[in-house]
């Protein structure tokens, strides 16, 4: 890697909301430019460049062609960073697994056979190694400043393992099923600071699950048919009237990759 690195930006399925996270760093932004050369990003310059030491990269893995796009990034760059919860865990794009192919195409295109090249949708970790992962939707502006000044400074990074209740704790923001709201805080890597219970807002889980989490458990302490259960979650029950089939879409708003990580799991044209 040269003295100033060259850093490219690329995007594949995604809203694009994370690269809009990182421009809206402002001042931050312009700092941390300072260290590197911009040589590849289409929604700031025009000028592109193949020649490039960082990539960070958003989106989810949904054609044929991103496969062969992404395994190219990989052996140019020397640092490859997925950027945010499409390109690390797949996020909603992966909720398009659970449908049949054909109901795909017919929604979509009209034709239930037309020759799309559609393939499972899944995160670029899923294609590619990756050096460094950050999460959120869209990333967490804090942990993509981290991760950006661990590479510079040649330092390894984790994305935190810790469920988003730790950082609640820490903020000493009140607990959102004590105001009746279904949370997925408790089964949520932490690493956001909680910023959507600090507005009022429940947890989705878009930084995905925490190793080890207990689904089984969680469905079973929300389900209506759940005994024994804390009277926290008694009263959560008897506000929403949450099914087994509420809670399971609940959780995988975002993380249904896990789930789909079946690997005979393959739409093929």
């Amino acid at each position: 890697m040269s003295s100033k690195p060259r850093v490219a930006f690329f995007d594949f399925a995604c809203c694009e909301g994370c690269q809009l996270a990182v421009l809206r760093l402002g001042e931050t932004l312009f700092e941390l430019l300072e260290h590197v050369e911009v040589v590849n990003w289409r929604e700031v310059m025009t000028g592109a460049s193949d020649d490039y030491d960082i990539a960070f990269c958003e989106g989810s893995i949904r054609w044929q062609k991103d496969i062969e796009r992404i395994q190219k990034i990989r052996e140019t760059a020397d640092i490859l960073v997925s950027l945010g919860t499409c390109a690390t865990i797949g996020c909603h794009n992966a909720i398009r697994n659970d449908w049949p192919l054909d109901t795909l195409r017919q929604t979509v295109y009209g034709d239930p056979t037309f020759p799309a090249g559609i393939i499972t949708a899944r995160p670029i970790t899923a294609v590619v190694d990756v050096d460094y992962q950050t999460l959120g939707c869209p990333v967490s502006a804090p942990e993509f400043v981290k991760v950006f000044k661990a590479i510079l400074t040649r330092q390894k990074y984790d994305p935190p393992n810790s469920p988003v209740c730790v950082e609640c704790k820490l903020n000493d923001y009140p607990c959102v099923y004590e105001k009746n709201q279904v949370c997925l805080g408790p089964l949520t890597r932490c690493g956001c600071n909680a910023i959507c219970t600090r507005y009022g807002d429940a947890c989705r889980g878009c930084r995905g699950l925490v190793d080890g989490a207990n689904l089984e458990g969680a469905v079973r302490a929300l389900g209506a048919d759940g005994a024994g259960r804390h009277p926290i979650m008694e009263r959560v029950i008897s506000a929403h009237g949450l099914s087994e089939a509420d809670i399971l879409e609940m959780f995988g708003t975002y993380n249904t990759w896990p789930k789909a990580e079946r690997k005979d799991y393959q739409y093929e044209d």
